[in-house]
């Protein structure tokens, strides 16, 4: 995928249908509750992540409002079987700063450890750099396995911080001129 430069004239589509070879991302809608819920009903997805107890109903109720409010969510399918392994999304965009975070992701343990997921963060990286010079990636400390996904695909770990209830995060960042594509 060839990598354009920003321009200030064209806003960020923070939604687009992005394609690649393993998987395809499609914008998450309101009536996509009840199917993305059956992906994310597995507790085992959610043993590393500060929410722990995600898999339930009422808790991935929350969750997936604010995946509608942030208004860059996706849903994530496997590109060959078709079938719909996880969602992703972006979300803090901040012109003035030139960036943008990726997050909020999980996919079904039937495709944990393979190509899908860098797959998945190298589509939406060579997008948002279209668009901004840098984006981030905000991890709980102990989530092991998203922060070495989030290495594989060229994320620098910079300083901690702490969200707004005062959670300590981990965060990294990949600059537009470090992307390899």
């Amino acid at each position: 995928m060839a990598r354009r430069q920003a321009s200030q004239s064209t806003p960020f589509d923070l939604q687009p249908t992005l394609q690649g070879a393993l998987v395809r991302l499609e914008p998450l809608g309101a009536d996509d509750f009840e199917r993305l819920h059956a992906v994310a009903a597995d507790p085992r997805i959610w043993e590393q992540h500060p929410e722990r107890d995600r898999w339930k109903r009422e808790v991935f109720r929350r969750f997936f409002d604010g995946a509608m409010e942030s208004g860059g969510a996706f849903l994530v399918f496997d590109a060959g079987s078709g079938e719909l392994i996880g969602s992703t999304r972006y979300c803090g965009l901040d012109p003035d700063k030139s960036v943008v975070e990726i997050g909020w992701t999980f996919l079904a343990r039937s495709h944990w450890g393979g190509r899908h997921n860098g797959e998945m963060k190298r589509l939406m990286l060579a997008h948002a750099f279209r668009f901004v010079e840098r984006v981030v990636f905000v991890i709980g400390p102990e989530n092991v396995r998203s922060r070495r996904a989030v290495e594989k695909v060229g994320g620098r770990l910079t300083a901690p911080k702490k969200n707004a209830k005062g959670e300590e995060r981990v965060v990294y960042e990949i600059t537009r001129t470090a992307f390899a594509g």
